[in-house]
């Protein structure tokens, strides 16, 4: 019953917050000058931190190193546990374009929010759309914002890091901007996947921004390399709150992309391509359909 009646209140507050933030949107978008709309995208960023403050059984933690110039822009990727996990995510102290998929560009109020931030939809189905993705992401990194990627392309059933997709570290690589890791923790069971039930006595919710990766030297034919490592590094930052080892964390585990196989060292500059694993994203914009892409 308790699950019950937060899940009421949150929702509801959720909503009403939403609805409230529409003229804020509005007027903020109206005067913001900023080619890359930074400052409307940070208004929304805000709405999403409030919508963290309205569930009284959440206990967010944010650490950092975080970036000391917030206009540096950083390819950012994270792991994907929950659709509570924007809202936490918003919580960092920068503004960065999300890649979202279109059903919630669709969705009425809320979608006209992401449209007035400038965040950037992407239909999975439509190849197109994913090429899109990348051209709309090198804008703004041009305009000095940062832009956000789940690489997995979708929230883990299980509470494991599963395969990442090669295209956002393709794209950091091609326009010579750091990786930027996030991990998150406690999501997969504050708000499970394909549930609308907030859980009133979750984990606590752990984010942590991770050193950033220079992507300096390597080809765009190394993209795979630069993916692996960075994904083992967030699987051990999971892990590490669990107290668990890296294959419990890791749905990968057992393949060439294991994290275990690539966490004590970086991707070398100098080394081959790697070879394609089967069930691992292409690292192309028209990948295979059922290939892994960014989303919400």
């Amino acid at each position: 019953m308790r699950s019950v009646l937060t899940s009421i209140w949150v929702w509801f507050a959720i909503g009403t917050l939403i609805v409230l933030w529409v003229p804020v949107m509005l007027v903020a978008r109206v005067v913001d000058r900023d080619p890359a709309h930074y400052y409307t995208g940070y208004t929304l960023r805000i709405v999403g931190r409030l919508f963290t403050y309205v569930n009284p059984f959440w206990d967010v933690t944010l650490e950092g190193p975080f970036p000391e110039n917030p206009r540096r822009p950083y390819v950012v990727v994270c792991n994907h546990f929950s659709q509570a996990d924007p809202p936490i995510i918003s919580r960092v102290p920068w503004e960065m374009k999300w890649v979202a998929k279109k059903q919630l560009f669709d969705l009425p109020v809320a979608g006209w929010l992401l449209h007035l931030s400038g965040d950037i939809s992407v239909d999975r189905r439509r190849k197109k759309s994913r090429a899109q993705v990348l051209t709309t992401a090198r804008d703004y990194i041009a305009k000095q914002c940062s832009v956000m990627f789940f690489p997995e392309g979708t929230r883990s059933r299980d509470g494991r890091v599963h395969r990442f997709s090669d295209g956002a570290f393709r794209l950091a690589i091609e326009e010579g901007v750091p990786i930027l890791p996030l991990a998150i923790d406690g999501t997969h069971e504050a708000l499970p996947k394909n549930s609308i039930w907030f859980e009133p006595d979750p984990e606590p919710i752990r984010v942590r921004v991770l050193e950033p990766v220079e992507t300096d030297g390597y080809s765009p034919d190394q993209a795979r390399a630069l993916q692996r490592h960075v994904r083992a590094r967030i699987v051990r930052q999971v892990a590490d709150w669990r107290g668990a080892d890296l294959d419990t964390v890791d749905g990968r585990n057992g393949t060439d992309a294991a994290a275990v196989r690539w966490i004590d060292d970086g991707p070398d500059p100098s080394a081959e391509p790697v070879e394609k694993s089967s069930g691992e994203a292409s690292v192309k914009p028209s990948s295979p359909s059922g290939a892994s892409e960014p989303g919400r």
